[in-house]
């Protein structure tokens, strides 16, 4: 055997069938598309369409939301850290922050920063500059000698209009 008489099998591979190509091929005039209606024109019909039923898309009951007002952290545990300061990827004496976490691999890109969670073991002195921490979290690294800083906390849309509104009512009692 040689590597250029090699082939596949007889029928292992299937020619593609060439519709409307006369009527001599058995697939010519409609090309297995049977007669007239929208699915025998090009650009198929509607996808999902049931013959006016309700389509399954709206028979099934839908399922929770998406929160815009969510804040997107970047989920980092305190086992990796460790870890991570362990390899030398992480200097401990330094602060640690987002962009710190981010040089080491630990933590993606997210809009509202980093959220220390406290899974694993702990026990390096370290400072850490991040958007939030759990209660688990900050009991490690408080335990280890470790300080947390934490952004100061900003009122929400409703403390912030109920304040205008009362400023407001304040202004025409004057």
């Amino acid at each position: 055997m040689k590597l250029n008489e090699l082939s596949d099998n007889n029928g292992a591979r299937k020619g593609r069938m060439r519709v409307g190509r006369g009527i001599g091929s058995g697939k010519g005039k409609t090309a297995g598309r049977g007669q007239k209606g929208a699915k025998a024109r090009s650009g198929v019909s509607v996808n999902g369409f049931e013959g006016g039923q309700m389509p399954l898309h709206m028979r099934i009951p839908k399922r929770g939301f998406n929160n815009i007002f969510a804040k997107d952290y970047a989920e980092v545990n305190l086992g990796l850290v460790q870890k991570a300061i362990d390899a030398g990827k992480l200097d401990a004496t330094k602060p640690i922050d987002h962009a710190a976490l981010k040089a080491a691999g630990l933590a993606r890109g997210s809009k509202d920063g980093v959220r220390l969670l406290g899974k694993g073991e702990f026990s390096a002195k370290a400072s850490f500059a991040v958007a939030g921490i759990s209660k688990g979290a900050r009991a490690l690294v408080e335990n280890a000698g470790g300080s947390i800083e934490l952004p100061a906390e900003q009122p929400s849309e409703h403390e912030k209009k109920t304040a205008r509104a009362t400023a407001n009512k304040a202004a025409k009692a004057k």
